[in-house]
């Protein structure tokens, strides 16, 4: 649309606007090469309808990438949270299985110092064992000896 302002010669106070509707094509309009618009409600634009255009659709482009990354955000946020809650959880299972083992080492450290002391208890037992072994064979020997003395003097009277 283009609209067109003319001064009208004979009477100076009246001023005429002739406004011509239709595709603005034209060459030559001079409020475009003032930088001045019409929009589809006609109203008195700067930008150039399709750079308006454009801009509208670069807002709402815009208006829906923010929207995205919002929605982007929440998801990983979620996901941090999920993934801080199993790291713990890993922890709390890694401090578990550390103490088992710690655990299952002082249990092995304390079944071969038990075995230790067993062995020794057994060394010294058959130590003890030869001791009482060695004692018997002597006080076999002195009984015989002592029988043999009594079936003699027994034998002589």
């Amino acid at each position: 649309m283009l609209c067109h302002i003319a001064n009208n010669t004979e009477t100076s106070a009246s001023t005429a606007i002739t406004v011509i509707t239709g595709p603005v094509a034209m060459a030559k309009d001079p409020l475009a090469e003032a930088g001045f618009y019409f929009d589809e409600l006609n109203k008195l634009r700067v930008l150039e309808p399709d750079v308006s255009q454009k801009t509208s659709e670069l807002k709402e482009e815009c208006k829906e990438f923010v929207d995205k990354i919002g929605q982007f955000q929440k998801i990983v946020g979620g996901l941090i949270e999920l993934v801080d809650e199993l790291a713990k959880e890993a922890e709390t299972e890694k401090m578990k299985a550390i103490g088992a083992r710690n655990l299952l080492k002082s249990v092995a450290k304390q079944r071969e110092a038990q075995q230790q002391q067993l062995q020794a208890l057994i060394a010294e037992k058959k130590m003890q064992l030869e001791r009482y072994r060695i004692e018997y064979e002597a006080l076999s020997k002195v009984e015989s000896e002592q029988n043999e003395f009594i079936d003699q003097f027994i034998l002589q009277k």
